[in-house]
């Protein structure tokens, strides 16, 4: 099968392009109105973008709550969206009016963050707290911008569970961060963990 995205006549029952680009791992991003409110909303356009510093950036279709929040406030946190947390992962994610606080609807425990003023998931094996560094709306080929919003944040803090940890490293046999596949699928990420070396290490 071949088809020109520009037409997509893909002959599928959905698109399956978000399904090709997987899995995608979910940043849980915690923020906090101006008005004091708290969100809580989970992302799968979310990925790690540089090591030196430690940069993050999720991405919203359309202006959503949680930009909004980013932006006013230029602070948010990112939760680990772990297995045992799934359902309240997806139940976070409810189309609630601006102001309804997520992690009440999800029977979450918010938490605030230690440097910066957003909340986090306290049952959550880790938490990000990230400095927005820039907003920025990527261009299409025709150069009208995308119906997305990428946040782009500097981590400045990091909270570790002790229950993940074994031999100095993360076990992600027990954190299971769980991922975004295609369509309604989602993968657990300590489901079938196995270690490789790279060429030269």
């Amino acid at each position: 099968m071949f088809y020109a995205t520009n037409t997509n006549q893909h002959g599928l029952k959905h698109d399956p392009f978000k399904a090709i680009v997987a899995p995608r791992p979910i940043g849980w991003i915690g923020t906090k109105g101006r008005d004091g409110s708290l969100n809580l909303s989970p992302y799968s356009f979310f990925n790690i973008v540089s090591d030196h510093p430690k940069l993050v950036m999720f991405s919203s279709s359309g202006r959503k709550h949680s930009l909004q929040n980013a932006e006013e406030t230029g602070v948010f946190t990112a939760s680990l969206a772990s297995r045992h947390l799934a359902e309240h992962v997806n139940a976070s994610s409810a189309p609630v009016a601006y102001g309804i606080s997520e992690f009440e609807v999800a029977g979450l425990t918010p938490k605030m963050a230690e440097l910066v003023d957003a909340p986090y998931v306290a049952e959550a094996y880790t938490v990000l707290e990230c400095r927005v560094t820039e907003i920025i709306q990527p261009k299409g080929l025709d150069g009208k911008g995308a119906e997305a919003f990428m946040v782009f944040g500097q981590v400045v803090g990091i909270h570790i569970s002790e229950d993940i940890v074994r031999d100095g490293r993360i076990d992600m046999s027990l954190a299971r961060p769980i991922a975004r596949m295609g369509y309604r699928d989602y993968a657990d990420g300590g489901s079938d963990v196995f270690e490789m070396t790279r060429p030269g290490s």
